[in-house]
């Protein structure tokens, strides 16, 4: 898969170097070309000169291939103008902005764009955001026999009932992160975009679990 970064800062260098080692292609664009030398020698990915909103860069990034953006600049504006241009303009769905002042995170969030605050950021939670539907285990309790762990729900379940989601995983969602806030399920809830799953279950079934919300509902789960 192909991600595009914005900023190549600390934390994009980062992110960068750690997908480029796990097999994804990377691109790097930053409008200074000296930040480009905090890549280390083995980084292969392209390096890209410019701004993060600008298309000519995004076109150079290659984001018209790109799986997933994410905008780590320095600055809180750039970062979400960049990520509305690459969603809205470039139709890539997985797209993350960093922001450095959390109370306007959440107003962020309700225009579409998953945002991580730097108060509470590590490259893990970025990283979750980024790449396809993986499970993250929250907690686990002292027997070891019961978890929350946090999984994505593919777009194709938006307007079912959690329920039906549920039924089809057979485990319970715990509660959801809607907007940035948590909401615990109730039986009338509906799937919306952008919901994060927290679902109670036995370890060793979480990734069998994820799957199942990873993918589109059958016809019977529909039913």
């Amino acid at each position: 898969m192909h991600v595009v970064i914005m900023g190549a800062g600390r934390v994009g260098v980062t992110l960068a170097e750690t997908l480029e080692k796990q097999g994804h292609s990377v691109a790097i664009i930053d409008s200074n070309p000296d930040a480009f030398r905090r890549l280390g020698p083995d980084f292969s990915g392209r390096r890209v000169t410019g701004l993060g909103f600008d298309r000519d860069a995004l076109t150079q990034a290659g984001i018209d291939e790109a799986y997933a953006f994410a905008a780590v600049s320095s600055g809180d504006n750039s970062n979400i103008l960049a990520a509305r241009v690459v969603r809205e303009t470039f139709g890539v769905d997985n797209v993350v902005a960093r922001i450095y002042d959390a109370g306007r995170a959440a107003i962020y969030s309700r225009l579409g764009i998953p945002t991580v605050a730097t108060v509470r950021w590590t490259a893990d939670q970025m990283m979750r955001r980024l790449l396809p539907a993986r499970e993250v285990t929250e907690y686990t309790d002292a027997s070891g026999r019961v978890s929350i762990v946090e999984m994505s729900i593919h777009r194709a379940w938006i307007g079912h009932a959690v329920t039906s989601l549920e039924q089809a995983a057979q485990a319970r969602v715990a509660f959801l992160t809607r907007w940035g806030s948590g909401e615990i399920t109730r039986p009338d809830h509906v799937v919306q975009e952008n919901d994060v799953a927290h679902v109670l279950c036995e370890p060793e079934r979480a990734n069998a679990i994820q799957r199942v919300l990873a993918t589109p509902p059958t016809r019977r789960s529909e039913s």
